[in-house]
């Protein structure tokens, strides 16, 4: 069974496991860039290296009398160009991508509140003509379960299906909250009186930890956001009890 790495580790540096398609690209982009980068870097580094080594007043007691060289200066300008154009086209293409909106077959509403997070599911509703809408607090760590993490769960979920189009609305009650799950690539500002819309499409069943990402007061930090991805069966059958 593969593990994965849904949710932060003590000293991790690297990026959690992607559970969407546009969290791969962006680890392949950055994979990318740094692939670039190193190469920049060696380049610059060695340049470096050998002007301070070639160019010492002992090897070269007569300095140069070269002020201008419009060729080297004409190429030391067209290179990085062709290079940030060459990483600049992927980054843009990622960009939108996400602003893509396929048609939704659920829409979840997160509104941020001080603090704590209200959802809402408005494509249901019960008997009484309302939809399914719940708290998430987060745990206190005197309540925790084995097996739970501190700081990251909370008392309710947010249950989607994976491999389903989904659309999210968040929005703000007080002030700016921002809902961030980084599996997912999610990272999106919650404002009062603003309606913010991603699309979400969750390529395998998990569950999904983050947080709110804006400063938000005194409790900022006790905000988790638990998402957990599940077959299509058993979020149809998680809406019935709901519903009930």
């Amino acid at each position: 069974m593969k593990i994965y790495c849904d949710y932060p580790t003590p000293w991790q540096a690297t990026f959690q496991d992607p559970a969407t398609p546009y969290m791969e690209g962006l680890i392949n982009l950055h994979h990318d860039i740094m692939f670039v980068l190193f190469i920049l870097s060696g380049l610059v580094f060695w340049m470096l290296g050998k002007t301070v080594y070639a160019f010492d007043h002992q090897k070269n007691p007569v300095p140069s009398k070269v002020v201008h060289a419009s060729t080297l200066e004409i190429v030391w300008t067209i290179l990085p160009s062709l290079v940030l154009i060459v990483i600049a086209l992927p980054s843009f293409t990622l960009l939108y991508s996400l602003e893509e909106t396929a048609d939704p077959a659920i829409t979840l509403k997160a509104i941020g509140r001080q603090w704590y997070w209200t959802y809402e599911y408005t494509d249901y509703e019960n008997a009484a003509g309302e939809p399914i809408a719940f708290d998430s607090y987060m745990v206190p760590q005197d309540e925790l379960e084995p097996g739970q993490l501190r700081l990251l769960e909370t008392d309710n979920h947010v249950v989607l299906p994976a491999n389903t189009h989904i659309r999210v609305l968040v929005t703000g009650a007080d002030v700016i909250h921002n809902w961030a799950i980084p599996s997912l690539a999610m990272k999106i500002d919650c404002v009062p009186g603003k309606l913010n819309q991603v699309s979400l499409f969750i390529n395998r069943e998990g569950t999904f930890y983050g947080q709110c990402s804006e400063l938000c007061g005194v409790n900022h930090g006790f905000m988790p956001i638990v998402v957990e991805a599940v077959s299509l069966d058993k979020y149809l059958a998680w809406v019935a009890e709901k519903l009930a």
